[in-house]
């Protein structure tokens, strides 16, 4: 995906953009039923004004109190989610085209029939006009209707734990999907005796959000070179970090400037390029469920599994991704580790859990299940984890449930007091 391709995308799922959308459709169709006096053929229904002023007031005054409440309640589930699941899960609830198509209906609505309100008192429509405003009235009221609807179904889930965890889940992986279908972002794989200089250093601090590899590759076809990008969506770079390193030229000024502008440096993170990003972000929910304020095991079990779904995804993806060949041959990337997945899903998830053993022997378990698919990367990386895992139990778990962390660790066949490294 292109940079303006990216924008573009980023800007549809703004939720002003689709609002001012229907807006000005809302308005342009007040507007339209003034031409109706052209049209070939003459509609056979006389609506007389006092009628349809009574419906666009309806329209017009109730659309207002709807919008106000649906404004209302989606201020309060941006709230649930910071504080019962995380707040990086709040863009996924302002970019949802359902929520946005919603909230558009209604202020198109309304905008709509306050035109057509104006238009009709200052005599604006003939027969005709008025007659194609009935009818294009009819069909708004019909809109509202199946909005109202689907809106009502919404609220009964909006800002809820399980429907947080839902969106990032999806959001998640269509990231996955998106590298597996693009693995390292079009190019080759960094080796790690790649060298580094001459090098083209960041000049802003932030975390990359998006690396414009297509412009990259027609710089490099242009110049004759080769270029090797040393940090990925989601690193955090500062003035000096090392964006990228030619081979075959040097870092001129005007190359760099060039290479510099390939890279979106914003203050947060986001889903698109990211998958790591929703991993950590499921990862901040099933945290949170384990702190004593919530105590939500359930939603912590709910989590880990999700995890395991994910991960168990992405493993088997990667085994037909990374034998495609490059798009971008003349860049290269360093690798998503199977390792940093693992611990951005489990590290910290352990940690909490130590001393759960419900939740711990449903994290072994998982971690456990891990162990057996993918590359073998990915294997090694959850049976590290898995160590890992199991050494924490055995320090914070009381005598007890010490004894049943080790009957499951000898049903795994984990070595019990084995290193965790």
């Amino acid at each position: 995906m292109s940079r303006l391709r990216w924008i573009l995308s980023r800007l549809r799922r703004t939720l002003w953009v689709r609002v001012a959308l229907y807006a000005v459709l809302g308005v342009a169709a007040a507007v339209a039923a003034t031409l109706a006096a052209w049209l070939p053929w003459p509609l056979p229904i006389d609506i007389s004004a006092e009628a349809i002023d009574s419906l666009l007031n309806v329209i017009a005054s109730s659309m207002l109190a709807v919008t106000t409440f649906s404004v209302t309640a989606l201020t309060s589930a941006y709230g649930s989610a910071t504080s019962n699941a995380t707040p990086r899960a709040t863009r996924l609830l302002t970019e949802d085209d359902f929520i946005q198509s919603v909230l558009a209906t209604f202020i198109g609505s309304f905008l709509f029939s306050i035109v057509g309100l104006v238009a009709l008192r200052v005599s604006v429509y003939g027969p005709q006009g008025r007659a194609l405003l009935f009818v294009t009235t009819v069909l708004v009221i019909v809109l509202i209707v199946l909005a109202l609807l689907r809106w009502i179904h919404q609220l009964t889930k909006l800002g809820r734990v399980g429907d947080t965890i839902d969106r990032l889940e999806d959001a998640t992986r269509r990231s996955m999907q998106a590298r597996l279908d693009l693995p390292f972002l079009g190019g080759r794989p960094l080796p790690d005796d790649a060298p580094d200089a001459p090098a083209i250093l960041s000049d802003q601090v932030g975390y990359v959000e998006f690396i414009d590899t297509a412009a990259l590759s027609d710089l490099c076809e242009d110049r004759g070179i080769g270029l090797d990008i040393r940090v990925l969506p989601g690193a955090f770079v500062y003035h000096g970090s090392t964006l990228a390193v030619p081979r075959g030229g040097t870092a001129a000024d005007d190359l760099a400037d060039r290479v510099r502008r390939a890279f979106t440096i914003s203050a947060a993170r986001s889903f698109d390029q990211d998958p790591r990003f929703g991993v950590i972000a499921l990862t901040e929910v099933g945290m949170r469920a384990l702190s004593a304020a919530v105590n939500d095991p359930g939603t912590a079990i709910d989590v880990i599994g999700r995890h395991v779904r994910l991960l168990t995804f992405w493993g088997d993806g990667w085994h037909k991704a990374e034998t495609q060949e490059p798009r971008y041959p003349r860049l290269r990337l360093p690798p998503l580790r199977h390792e940093d997945m693992l611990d951005d899903a489990f590290y910290m998830m352990a940690r909490e859990a130590a001393g759960h053993i419900d939740i711990l022997t449903r994290l072994i378990k998982g971690l456990d299940a891990l162990t057996r698919t993918g590359p073998q990367a990915a294997r090694q990386a959850a049976a590290a984890q898995l160590r890992l895992a199991c050494a924490r139990g055995a320090e914070a778990l009381p005598g007890p449930d010490r004894l049943r962390l080790r009957r499951l660790m000898d049903e795994l066949a984990v070595p019990y007091g084995s290193d965790p490294a």
